[in-house]
């Protein structure tokens, strides 16, 4: 197993199955994707540049994306604080609180905005 799986897999619930969740969702929408293990979390790569992660937080689960200042889709959704000058990120704490969709956009927007950005 993988580190990036064996770190999700370590997370009690609810965060593992909003984890798994995530992950599903992250590769079904950009099979491309490399998931890595960087900064003892899961990193995800598109084209060998930074797109996402996951972070286990105390109250909830982070999708921070890397770029997501850039992101125009879904604004309100996105928080930035803790001294976040690029990064943005989707909250979760609970599995109903996914929206395929709405994590499918950002994704994609991302993705794009990664494609185009030269630092890696």
């Amino acid at each position: 197993m993988n580190p990036a799986q064996s770190y999700i897999l370590s997370q009690p619930e609810p965060w593992r199955s909003i984890c798994l969740e995530l992950q599903a969702i992250i590769k079904h929408t950009l099979p491309e994707v490399d998931e890595q293990f960087k900064w003892h979390l899961p990193f995800y790569k598109l084209e060998n540049k930074m797109l996402c992660f996951l972070n286990v937080r105390k109250t909830f689960v982070d999708l921070g994306f890397i770029y997501g200042i850039a992101l125009t889709q879904h604004q309100e959704y996105l928080v930035a604080g803790e001294k976040r000058k690029q990064l943005r990120s989707l909250r979760f704490n609970s599995l109903e609180e996914i929206n395929p969709h709405i994590i499918r956009a950002v994704l994609e927007e991302a993705a794009l905005i990664g494609r185009i950005t030269k630092k890696g």
